[in-house]
């Protein structure tokens, strides 16, 4: 059985009578360098789930029906200029029967424990890809989540985890994406902060983590002043790809956001994930191509 006899709707007799069938599709896969001479990065994210969000806008649910899901993301993988996907095992591994990882970039989503909505959403656990899952599926690097409230124990926990995730990544020359913000809660739900001075403290603390930064990257939203970009990338000498988050209604305003922060020079891409899977004209090779040619 070869990945691209799979259909989505024979994952599950697959996953049945051939779990081995998800390891052999990627001791096959063939890779690709991380990046390539124009040092872009163009990534899908569809990690969201994991972490119980499955709502995009008014739809509380849109990300629950996980073939409308790989769906999109297959169509969205099937772009000229689009790299790879960011996601966590279950989704990685279907793609992967699917064959729709070929000569992409995959990104193992690694802490998902700090689920939406949960008194214990900032003390990160690390529940999803380890490095050495990572390096064992031949992935290309990780991702990890990195929030930060000085009034929430649980976030020096998360720090503590983060760090030696970093390590154990750089210990195998695994690139590792590290997703960085000051949070507070405001009437019981984490609030991530994006002024300037939130992000670039938030920066400096990402940088600074583990016992080498050889292999990090840092994945940072735009901040609420587009103008504070230039000065928050200045902070650190660490690449950065920029994060895409949810649109709420101002497509043309999220893209000139991107462009602008996309000519700074450490700002070498895109992780963009609903804005792109479940556009509000539900478009997704348009929405793709859009932030293709941002690039």
């Amino acid at each position: 059985m070869t990945p691209s006899s799979v259909s989505i709707s024979e994952l599950a007799s697959v996953r049945i009578r051939h779990p081995e069938a998800i390891a052999e599709a990627a001791e096959r896969r063939v890779r690709r360098p991380l990046v390539d001479a124009n040092e872009r990065l163009m990534i899908v994210a569809a990690d969201h789930p994991a972490r119980g969000a499955l709502g995009v806008g008014s739809d509380e649910f849109a990300m629950a029906n996980r073939a409308e899901l790989l769906e999109r993301l297959v169509l969205a993988l099937s772009r000229p200029g689009v790299d790879g996907v960011l996601a966590t095992a279950d989704i990685l591994e279907d793609l992967l029967l699917l064959g729709a990882l070929e000569r992409k970039v995959v990104l193992g989503s690694m802490n998902r424990g700090g689920l939406a909505g949960a008194s214990f959403e900032l003390d990160d656990r690390f529940t999803g890809h380890r490095a050495e899952d990572i390096e064992r599926m031949r992935f290309d690097a990780g991702k990890l989540l990195l929030r930060i409230d000085y009034d929430d124990p649980g976030s020096l926990r998360t720090l503590y985890s983060a760090a030696r995730a970093v390590d154990d990544m750089a210990a195998r020359g695994l690139p590792v994406f590290v997703e960085p913000f000051l949070s507070a809660r405001v009437d019981g739900k984490v609030i991530n902060e994006l002024s300037g001075p939130t992000v670039a403290r938030s920066v400096a603390i990402a940088s600074g983590l583990g016992g080498t930064s050889a292999y990090t990257w840092l994945k940072l939203p735009v901040t609420e002043d587009p103008d504070d970009m230039a000065w928050v990338c200045e902070t650190s000498t660490l690449p950065v790809v920029l994060l895409g988050g949810e649109v709420h209604g101002d497509q043309e305003g999220t893209y000139e956001k991107w462009r602008k922060a996309l000519s700074l020079p450490t700002v070498r891409g895109l992780v963009v994930g609903r804005s792109l899977l479940y556009p509000a004209d539900g478009d997704v090779s348009a929405a793709v191509d859009t932030a293709v040619g941002l690039l």
